[in-house]
């Protein structure tokens, strides 16, 4: 379980990361838009995430935790050429607003997601030990993108979309056919504390 989901927090950090830490480069240098530009499209695609994160891990309590993982990771693929290749603000923009939406709706999944796979004598510890650990292991994204947009004559759009395609994919067919405990009974080991039997503190 530990390996899994370090192995799945390391796609879920190259897929936040890959979409969200170079993109205000690329619309710098590639679409020489100005700060203010970049700044208001960014404001735009984080709404997005926070809607995004909200509405998928409230499906997520309906049809599943995999399925609503799975169900985000596929549709951020259509959203990829409106959101890499478009060329008005505007465009991107929405682009932007529905990656993010798609992205983060993924990851407003993954808290309670890892808690319910967490064994009960590590439930504090090991949720943020699998996504630190797989954080680590994604640390390396922009320099990838960033090398391979270089090497294209700082084609950045190209830079973003590999990575996307590849990890939405990984984490659908990680999550897909991986494991799930939705509902799971929490503290099972506990001791039971009982009340006083009077009015007592």
């Amino acid at each position: 379980m530990l390996c899994y989901a370090v192995l799945l927090m390391t796609a879920f950090n190259f897929y936040s990361h890959g979409t969200q830490d170079l993109y205000p480069t690329f619309l710098q240098v590639q679409h020489h838009f100005s700060p203010q530009v970049v700044g208001t499209i960014a404001v735009i695609y984080n709404i997005g995430a926070i809607l995004g994160g909200i509405s998928f891990g409230m499906l997520s309590q309906r049809i599943g935790r995999r399925r609503a993982i799975v169900l985000a990771a596929l549709l951020s693929l259509p959203i990829v050429p409106l959101w890499a290749f478009s060329t008005t603000p505007i465009l991107l923009a929405v682009g932007a607003f529905l990656m993010q939406f798609m992205v983060q709706g993924a990851w407003g999944v993954i808290p309670v997601h890892l808690n319910e796979l967490s064994p009960d004598e590590a439930r504090g510890t090991f949720p943020g030990f699998v996504y630190q650990l797989g954080n680590l292991l994604a640390s390396a994204n922009a320099t990838i993108q960033a090398a391979i947009a270089v090497h294209y004559g700082n084609d950045y759009a190209l830079a973003l979309t590999l990575v996307v395609v590849i990890v939405a994919i990984i984490i659908a067919a990680m999550t897909g056919f991986g494991v799930e405990a939705k509902d799971v009974a929490f503290g099972r080991g506990r001791l039971q504390v009982r009340r006083p039997a009077s009015g007592g503190t």
